[in-house]
């Protein structure tokens, strides 16, 4: 097990604070680590792809499990697959693609592991349909503040915690997973622009579910009566008849990683920093906007891709400026449409320079005492966190959103209030009870728990 002492901080780059970080080679050894922790206690940390500090502990332990990546099996007859929880959902796929299944719940990027997307409840472009992640895990192995190793089963406490307790009830250490079942390595896309906000709420509701998956693109720099304009795509499985006969065997193009501000692809220079202004940002959500076609249906493109099309780009972070980017996700239930109105007309007239923002629609809520899914809409969105006043400004949004009965995304979240996430999530006080009574030497400790007092 290596062993160092690093300034993380979260995909946002914001608020890095100092850790002892554990690489463990297996589950004995991440056990010790939590027997031997020190008064700041430890947390579990992945691929680092939370925007905020859910998984850095200032002076205390982070044990990252990035090293515990076994598939330990998959049953192409059942459609169930054990691995650790550091496999990440990108490895996952390429995996299991060619054997017909896929991962329950594909969230924007794969480069996120197992054990992240159960303690975020991650929740993919079907949630409507699907759930987050969480619902489709049938066991997990946690372990707990006393260093033992526990299956925990869903139904129980314990993981109701745990799915969407952004580790603070134990480390996950390895998961059972339900899959599902595919016929083709395609998808069948449509897509279509939309006016203003109105006219994107209308076509997202008009088609009903027959397309599972859908998410759309919304313009947070345009005003007036293009205020809310967007993209909406939308997908499904495509059959073995929409499958072009020249299309051959889909390959899975395993792309690596890059170093901040590097690009991946070939010929394209590094991004320059602090590059997002204002006009800059109104100008590439014109041209995107513009460029995309007004209606188009039955276009195939490989899963990966129509996924995980974002982590084919360059890393965008360093457009963002030194100080990193704040990723601000709320939800808002179904009849609270006015709300969703008012904050995108908030964005839009403080000339925010937003150009990632994307819209979706949550079905029935999950069963974790912390999951962020709820029924209604769903708006992330990512700012520069050098903007001056964007605190107090998300303040006020936190406000208007409390006050509908929605709430803030703790996975991603980086500077909200103890006292609004008390009010967000209902279930909370219970989470603490749970987590006093199973570990009362305070064992999990994060930076975000801190923050919250959660």
């Amino acid at each position: 097990m290596s062993v160092d002492t690093v300034s993380l901080t979260g995909w946002g780059r914001t608020a890095p604070t100092t850790a002892v970080r554990f690489r463990p080679r297996g589950y004995e050894e991440a056990a010790a680590v939590v027997r031997g922790r020190g008064p700041r206690g430890v947390i579990a940390r992945g691929l680092g792809r939370s925007p905020g500090d859910a998984a850095q502990n200032a002076g205390g332990s982070v044990l990252d499990l990035s090293g515990l990546a076994r598939i330990g099996g998959v049953d192409a007859t059942a459609g169930v697959v054990h691995c650790d929880a550091g496999v990440s959902l990108e490895r996952l796929l390429r995996v299991l693609l060619p054997l017909g299944w896929l991962p329950p719940v594909l969230p924007g990027t794969g480069r996120v592991t197992v054990g992240g997307a159960i303690g975020s409840d991650l929740p993919g472009l079907d949630h409507r349909r699907a759930g987050s992640f969480a619902r489709h895990v049938s066991a997990l192995e946690l372990l707990t503040a006393d260093g033992e190793v526990r299956t925990v089963l869903p139904g129980t406490a314990l993981f109701d915690a745990t799915a969407g307790g952004l580790g603070l009830t134990g480390v996950v250490l390895g998961a059972t997973l339900r899959l599902r079942r595919v016929s083709t390595g395609l998808m069948s896309v449509s897509t279509e622009r939309a006016g203003d906000l109105d006219d994107l709420l209308a076509r997202f509701t008009a088609g009903g579910d027959r397309l599972p998956y859908a998410s759309a693109w919304v313009d947070l720099t345009a005003r007036g009566r293009a205020t809310g304009r967007g993209i909406l795509t939308r997908g499904e499985h495509a059959t073995p008849d929409m499958r072009p006969a020249h299309a051959g065997r889909i390959r899975l193009a395993q792309r690596s990683g890059a170093a901040p501000g590097r690009s991946l692809l070939p010929g394209l220079p590094p991004l320059p920093d602090g590059l997002l202004r204002p006009a800059a940002a109104a100008l590439c959500n014109e041209v995107r906007y513009r460029g995309s076609p007004r209606a188009r249906t039955g276009e195939l493109r490989p899963v990966p891709a129509f996924f995980h099309a974002s982590d084919a780009l360059p890393d965008v972070r360093p457009l963002y400026g030194r100080g990193g980017l704040v990723r601000y996700r709320f939800t808002v239930g179904y009849g609270q449409e006015e709300t969703l109105h008012r904050v995108v007309r908030r964005i839009a007239a403080r000339r925010s320079p937003a150009v990632r923002a994307v819209l979706q629609r949550f079905g029935a809520a999950d069963p974790g005492l912390l999951s962020f899914a709820a029924p209604g809409w769903s708006l992330e969105l990512d700012l520069p966190a050098s903007l001056p006043g964007l605190g107090r400004f998300l303040d006020g949004v936190d406000e208007e959103v409390a006050a509908a009965g929605g709430r803030v995304c703790l996975a991603q979240d980086s500077r909200m209030r103890p006292e609004t996430a008390t009010a967000m999530y209902p279930r909370l006080a219970e989470f603490r009870e749970l987590r006093a009574r199973l570990d009362p030497a305070g064992a999990f400790r994060s930076d975000l728990s801190r923050r919250l007092g959660l």
